[in-house]
């Protein structure tokens, strides 16, 4: 690669066929204890809720209980949906995080609702406005965290003066000018939402003012990455995604089904272009095809880290795609 380029992950502890919630922690759990191994930066976890097949509802719950079980890696949301909480709990909650695992906590804060509005509106007890408060709220959040409120009607405790990084989330235009204006770091979910991908990128860095947490720009973009010895393999191992993303667009969600030899007799030609309108920043393949399609988009985007998911059947086949996707960035 022609930069340093940091390298992370991001799980939602996806619910395979034949497994359920436990089993899906714990291959998250080994997915984290192997990048670590590995050397990856990070790991992150997602809010999304009233979805049968992800086990990451609960995600300070889960952000704890994975750098439990790690020693170094950095653990953090991607993201907390901040509209769904009051600003003190997440304080509160990443602050005890930040407390246990001291210089090892990211709070990755996001806008969407990661559900469907009914759930949205349980969540948030029928007010559907917070979303709007969005930019408030994170202000909220740097306040208790920061060292000026000692003298606040209200502190978060444990947070309060504790230096935890918050990044913003986007998977639209949106995000990138309050990512700028805040001057924070910023990362895109182009692993689902690819289509504005490069224009948020360049609207935050065009735009960005520099903060006491960050100095310049900081881009992460998060795609899908299925590895394997052989493109052939790769690809086959890709058909779970698919599925899973075809489960998305249909509304006919289902756990993480095995690989088929082929997705012909799944979709139809509008499913299909609607899949990989989705999933457009994949990248499949054996370590030359990688090496080669990733150097071309770090090049081309100047990304600051790559972050990685890969919704792979097999937990032995995710590991190693994990394994060859490091040796392929080294």
């Amino acid at each position: 690669m022609a930069k340093q380029l940091k390298l992370s992950a991001l799980d939602l502890s996806v619910i395979i066929e034949g497994g359920n919630a436990a089993t899906a922690i714990a291959r998250t759990v080994e997915i984290a204890r192997l990048a670590e191994q590995l050397g990856y930066e990070r790991i992150w976890l997602a809010e999304h809720h009233n979805m049968e097949y992800i086990a990451s509802s609960a995600t300070s719950v889960l952000i704890g209980h994975v750098a439990d079980k790690t020693t170094q890696i950095r653990v953090g949301s991607g993201g907390i949906m901040l509209p769904n909480h009051a600003p003190l709990a997440i304080a509160e909650q990443f602050g005890t995080l930040e407390t246990l695992y001291p210089g090892r906590i990211d709070l990755g804060l996001g806008r969407a609702p990661g559900t469907d509005q009914l759930t949205a509106m349980a969540l948030r007890r029928n007010n559907l406005n917070t979303a709007y408060h969005f930019p408030s709220d994170v202000k909220e959040l740097q306040l208790y965290f920061g060292n000026d409120n000692s003298d606040g009607r209200v502190r978060a405790f444990p947070g309060e003066g504790l230096n935890i990084p918050i990044w913003i989330l986007g998977s639209s235009t949106d995000s990138a000018y309050l990512a700028a204006e805040m001057g924070l770091p910023y990362a895109f979910a182009a692993h689902f939402a690819p289509a504005q991908f490069r224009t948020a990128i360049s609207i935050y860095r065009e735009h960005f003012k520099p903060s006491a947490q960050l100095d310049k720009p900081y881009v992460l973009a998060c795609v899908n990455v299925i590895a394997a010895d052989t493109d052939e393999e790769a690809h086959v191992l890709a058909t779970s995604m698919y599925r899973m993303f075809l489960g998305i667009v249909t509304n006919t969600r289902k756990p993480l089904q095995p690989p088929v030899p082929s997705m012909d007799p799944y979709w139809s030609p509008d499913v299909e272009n609607a899949v990989k309108q989705m999933t457009a920043c994949t990248f499949i393949g054996g370590a030359g095809t990688l090496a080669s399609q990733l150097s071309r988009f770090v090049t081309e985007t100047g990304i600051d880290e790559l972050m990685t998911t890969g919704n792979i059947y097999d937990q032995g086949a995710r590991l190693k795609s994990y394994r060859i996707l490091k040796e392929v960035l080294s």
